[in-house]
């Protein structure tokens, strides 16, 4: 099996460079595209891919095409792609709002896959969620799903709808988490804690809430009262954070990027 992968950006590089290790690619090397001579470099230093500067080498013989392209670039890559493509390829988009429905009337194929990636990607710990058009066989998802889960883990959602509200969650999410992060740090280091302890103390504090809630089937609620004892100090964060209404802020944020990725879809 043949795959490509059109973009070599941030998001594109990483899930190439995840699913270059799959062994449904049959030791065929995954195929890497995109304009920027630079961003070919960078990839082809890789030494795990067959890089091209040329789509007309590349796409008529990919049997699955992921798209990792700003979304502003789609209509022009539409264009230049459709003259090469055939009736038995699949493909699977990365672009954040653009829905199913756009991709199969924008290249005139009936076999999209949506997905929503993450940045933890990067380390092998994305979380990614993606939907299909009904064209697309339970065994050619389940191909894709596995090419998904090299970066990572991926849920599987019954239409764009949850794309764009997966988006609020997981999508954007890690940036919430490096918001309450980078707030920490900023308190550490006014209470007097150096750079680099205010990194240490944030940073293990982050890891080991998580392994804890990861291991357990509590949840988070009962986690905060196991902490927090009446009249201590963890109790007096807590309530701070419910006079200020941190709490509505933060479901008020996902879902303003879940809005927006609807709006998005309709541009």
């Amino acid at each position: 099996m043949k795959v490509l992968m059109i973009g070599a950006g941030n998001m594109g590089a990483t899930y190439a460079e995840g699913m270059a290790k799959s062994n449904l690619l049959n030791n065929h090397k995954l195929q890497i595209y995109d304009k920027s001579a630079v961003k070919l470099e960078e990839a082809k230093e890789k030494g795990i891919f067959d890089v091209y500067a040329d789509l007309k080498e590349c796409l008529p013989k990919a049997d699955i095409v992921f798209l990792a392209v700003k979304p502003y670039h789609k209509e022009e890559l539409f264009e230049e792609m459709i003259p090469m493509l055939n009736d038995n390829q699949m493909f699977v988009s990365l672009m954040a709002g653009v829905t199913v429905q756009t991709i199969m009337e924008g290249l005139n194929k009936k076999k999209v896959v949506r997905a929503m990636p993450n940045l933890p990607a990067q380390i092998g710990l994305g979380m990614t969620s993606y939907t299909a058009s009904k064209e697309v066989t339970r065994l050619e998802l389940l191909v894709v799903r596995n090419l998904l889960d090299m970066t990572g883990q991926s849920i599987h959602v019954e239409s764009d709808k949850w794309i764009d509200a997966s988006t609020g969650i997981s999508g954007s999410g890690p940036a919430y988490v490096f918001y309450f992060m980078n707030a920490m740090l900023e308190a550490a280091k006014k209470m007097g804690f150096s750079n680099y302890d205010s990194r240490v103390l944030v940073t293990h504090t982050f890891q080991g809430a998580v392994q804890l809630f990861n291991e357990s089937d509590i949840t988070p609620k009962t986690w905060m009262d196991r902490v927090a004892s009446k009249g201590g100090t963890t109790q007096a964060a807590l309530d701070s954070m419910e006079e200020n209404n941190v709490k509505e802020l933060i479901e008020e944020a996902a879902y303003a990027a879940f809005e927006r990725a609807v709006e998005l879809g309709l541009e």
